[in-house]
């Protein structure tokens, strides 16, 4: 039989001694969770009905025994800047969004000196002295107007405190510090006022000084016990941080020398089943966590008795995703900081487009392009915005920046909730928050009531509204939030704040919590997470102004009190458990690493007799093969596909390529007939540079089309060029911003690569060519016959320039990129169709064979002009026969070479139709 847990041992012991008079006595926990739990297990002791005795947590207990009501955060920082004002020169007051960055670190120095009784007036005169003695390296005559302000600030820190204190105390309310130092002050009146039943502290273990004092007086008086829950391994340990506290408290207190210490257990050096478990990042042990749930699942296991500890909150997320189907019930009881909240994501990225909308131009109210697609393509807004329509001509346009009646135009008749959204902030706080407010109600109503997905989705959206609603009531109190500037600084400073609460049966399934949910409880099963170093535990983190070597001699915490903390937390979820399961990330560097926990180390080094202790490494499972290329064989559907262009519209120069880089792409391209997606292109891209110039050169040449060029007509053609490219910027980018940053930087490549052009063609006549423009990005078409094919294929494509150049027809391809004199000289024609690298090649004898018909028997000869390598001019096809060196080069594509090609190109057909050879994607 299982051994009871700490609370089934509390409750038959409050039984046996308190038996029917429960309801007289009050149960002190360390947190409220455990409230539940521990009526669960009185339950289970009682056969019949009886008065439940009154359970609440330290904080609760305390605020009863001070008789002041505990103040929110962000309440309190409005209170404790209209102290801040009222005690600092007018000169010196700094803006509330300055003030709230130091004024939380200031309060919870004062909330650590209060709960542990401290004279304020002796620590902060100790800092102000301090940093005095700090700057005695400077004369005093020399001390800058900063180093005057900044000892200032120390010597106003005593007043601070004790106006801010006299202030909440007057109002009835109180940070938690200082409600613990008011009820020492108020505990022997409480005592003497409490003249019925008892006090049971239980399940306790660090404790400031505070809350040591109010349980030792009413110890001394005999209104309380005290039970522990600390095991005989760690208390005997002098140098074992979980047993750090309350030795001290064994031996320091005097109750101790008349009263027996209770519990010390001997629950540790039980037989225990323990995996340390180390995998790659955090998501990796989400899905091992998920396994291990299954597993216990299927060894018949309760989940009821399973606990999932996150040693930090962002595992939440992959972990749900990551939890078998099975599972059914789970109860969520960790706090989700809003830093990964999607409804928080949401009202950031609304404060970022508007706050710069006013920016930008705050009469026209510029929106950016991809501020609005960010809104727009959120997961809680995207089903609901009803606005593809407006993203498709955002993409299609190229739109980069657009005003707020512009939106409001291409989106036609816009929802109410889309209102919500995009409307115009104005500098009324109140209409912000309201319509802040109203944005989380449109998408509440926008979710379903069942689905598991949107109960989440509701819990995330009911975080950010409470927080919304709170600065509303702020708003109207505190005269301070009075522009979108202070409001949007406050909001940051208020969401740290806000934790995500999820709705769960307590008692039923899986128990997912974060490690200060585990206190008091016992579980058979635990798996923890994160078990590295800064994560578990948490770190040397120094959120404060008194320095370390202060806090040692005033006995406040620091990280070493902290660390023995999390050592309590961690060997307590041990304490009881019989199966352990320990993850942890393997990988030292990234974002998201660590070394792993010392609690491993410590483990393994004091392991005991009973502990069945493994330690494994799990890796993802690595194929062979890092990536399987994609195989798609020809199906009917395919070959009848195949047909339809290969007789139809024809394989383009470009496709046939395109197969030779990658058969997968020429599959999604041509035989799909997938496209990519328009998206605004915020900086031109090299391929639209290309569109622009070819469109640049073809208007500029296109009067001249069947004429004779002469130096006049280039000249002519050079004065409308600036304008031309412009055009062709305006008709290609349409709406895109061309007049700063790169774009304007492309815009004269642009400009530069049409004139270098034109100067070119200009020294050529000047040299004495005759040239004659035949056709400018015309298409052309031939039909490829061949015994050695299944049919007839057409071959066709625009070619960009044919002219007549000294009596030799010129087939000219520009390309945009670099080409060399190299890419386009042929040795062998063995493998042509078999190599990327002869692309050029393939497209220019393309040309040349749709062409060829049209020539009427005249030389042709084929080539490229690169605008990245203009003074290479024209770069004409060649053949070299790499065998015969003596063999004359060829620069013109005669009959001979046409036939060779059309062999090669009868090879490439024929591979493409052919219905055994599968299209394989090709990896580079």
């Amino acid at each position: 039989m299982a051994n009871p847990s700490f609370l089934d041992k509390l409750s038959t012991e409050i039984i046996n001694i308190y038996g029917s008079n429960l309801p007289n006595i009050t149960i002190v926990l360390p947190n409220k969770r455990a409230r539940i739990f521990l009526l669960e297990a009185l339950k289970k002791q009682l056969s019949t009905t009886v008065f439940a005795p009154n359970i609440i947590s330290i904080e609760d207990f305390v605020a009863d025994v001070a008789g002041i009501r505990s103040i929110d955060a962000i309440e309190l920082l409005f209170e404790f800047y209209n102290v801040y004002l009222g005690l600092t020169p007018k000169d010196k007051q700094q803006p509330f969004e300055t003030f709230a960055n130091w004024g939380k670190t200031l309060l919870q120095d004062f909330n650590e000196i209060d709960r542990y009784l401290l004279n304020p007036s002796h620590v902060l005169s100790y800092l102000e002295n301090i940093q005095e003695i700090e700057h005695w390296a400077v004369d005093v005559d020399k001390r800058t107007t900063m180093i005057e302000a900044y000892l200032e600030f120390w010597k106003l820190l005593p007043s601070y405190y004790n106006t801010l204190y006299a202030h909440l105390l007057d109002k009835g309310v109180g940070y938690q510090g200082l409600i613990y130092r008011e009820a020492v002050r108020n505990i022997t009146h409480f005592s003497n006022s409490y003249t019925q039943g008892q006090h049971v502290f239980a399940g306790f273990n660090a404790l400031n000084a505070a809350e040591e004092k109010i349980i030792q007086h009413l110890m001394s008086g005999g209104q309380a016990r005290v039970y522990w829950d600390i095991d005989y391994a760690f208390l005997s340990d002098p140098y074992h941080d979980a047993g750090l506290f309350i030795r001290r408290f064994q031996k320091d207190w005097k109750q101790y020398s008349a009263n027996p210490f209770e519990w010390i257990t001997n629950e540790f050096s039980q037989e225990k089943n323990i995996q340390i478990i180390g995998t790659p990042k955090t998501v990796g042990q989400a899905k091992i966590a998920g396994e291990i749930t299954e597993q216990i699942q299927n060894a018949g296991y309760s989940l009821d008795k399973t606990a999932l500890v996150l040693g930090e909150e962002s595992l939440l997320i992959p972990l749900l995703y990551s939890l078998p189907a099975n599972v059914g019930s789970l109860n969520i009881t960790m706090g989700y900081s809003s830093k990964n909240n999607p409804a928080q994501i949401l009202v950031q990225k609304l404060f970022k487009m508007h706050t710069n909308a006013i920016n930008r131009n705050e009469k026209s109210y510029t929106l950016y392009y991809r501020e609005v697609l960010d809104i727009l393509t959120h997961p809680l807004v995207e089903p609901y915005a009803d606005a593809s329509r407006l993203v498709d001509t955002i993409n299609k346009n190229n739109i980069t920046f657009f005003s707020l009646n512009k939106l409001f135009e291409i989106q036609g008749n816009a929802t109410p909730f889309f209102r919500l959204l995009f409307e115009r902030w104005d500098d009324n706080v109140g209409n912000i928050l309201t319509r802040l407010s109203n944005i989380m109600l449109g998408l509440k109503l926008f979710l379903s009531t069942d689905e598991e997905e949107d109960k989440i989705a509701k819990a995330f959206l009911y975080s950010i509204f409470k927080v919304i609603n709170k600065l509303i009531n702020y708003h109207e109190a505190h005269p301070q939030i009075n522009n979108l500037t202070v409001l949007h600084a406050i909001y940051k400073q208020v969401i740290d704040l806000a934790e995500v609460s999820f709705e769960g049966e307590p008692l039923l399934g899986l128990q997912i919590m974060g490690v200060l949910e585990s206190r008091v409880l016992d579980f058979e099963n635990v798996i923890i997470t994160s078990m590295n170093e800064g994560k578990f535990p948490a770190g040397k983190s120094q959120n404060s102004f008194i320095p370390y070597d202060v806090k040692r001699e005033l006995g406040l915490p620091t990280y070493k009190e902290k660390d023995a903390i999390y050592s309590y937390h961690f060997y307590h979820l041990l304490l009881r458990a019989k199966n352990i399961y320990l993850l942890y990330n393997t990988e030292s560097e990234g974002l998201d690493a660590g070394e792993r926990s010392r609690f491993l180390t410590q483990l393994e080094i004091e392991k005991k007799p009973a502990h069945n202790l493994t330690s494994v490494i799990y890796n993802a499972h690595l194929p062979e093969k890092a990536y399987e290329p994609m195989t798609v064989p020809k199906t009917a559907a395919v070959t009848e596909r195949l047909k339809e262009i290969a007789t139809g519209k024809g394989f383009s120069p470009s496709a046939l390529t395109g197969y030779l880089r990658n058969p997968i792409q020429f599959y999604y391209q041509r035989i799909l007939r997938i496209r990519e997606t328009d998206e605004v292109e915020e900086s031109i891209a090299l391929n639209t540079l290309g569109t622009i110039i070819h469109g640049a050169l073809e208007e500029l040449y296109k009067p001249f089309i069947g004429k004779f060029l002469s130096e006049q007509n280039l000249a002519a053609m050079g004065a409308l060029a600036d304008d031309e490219v412009m055009r062709q910027f305006v008709t290609v980018y349409k709406e895109g911003e061309i007049r700063k940053g790169r774009n304007l930087l492309a815009f004269e490549v642009a400009k530069r690569n049409v004139h270098n052009f034109l100067k070119q063609e200009k020294q050529d006549l000047t040299d004495g060519d005759a040239i004659r423009i035949i056709a400018l990005e015309q298409k052309y078409e031939r039909v490829l016959t061949d015994e050695r094919l299944p049919y007839p294929v057409m071959i066709s494509g625009n070619i960009d320039r044919i002219e007549e150049r000294n009596g030799r027809i010129r087939i000219t391809d520009y390309k945009t990129g670099k080409v060399d004199k190299a890419n386009v000289v042929l040795k062998t024609w063995d493998g042509l169709t078999t190599d990327i690298k002869n692309d050029k090649i393939i497209q220019l004898l393309c040309y040349v064979f749709m062409y060829q018909q049209h020539a009427e028997g005249k030389e042709i000869e084929a080539g490229i002009i690169s605008f990245k390598n203009m003074k290479s001019g024209f770069m004409g096809f060649n053949f070299k026969d790499g065998y015969d060196k003596s063999a004359p080069v060829l620069d013109i594509v005669d009959t001979a070479v046409l036939e060779e090609f059309k062999s090669q190109l009868v090879t490439l057909i024929n591979e493409i139709l052919n219905a055994e050879i599968p299209f394989l994607e090709e990896v580079r």
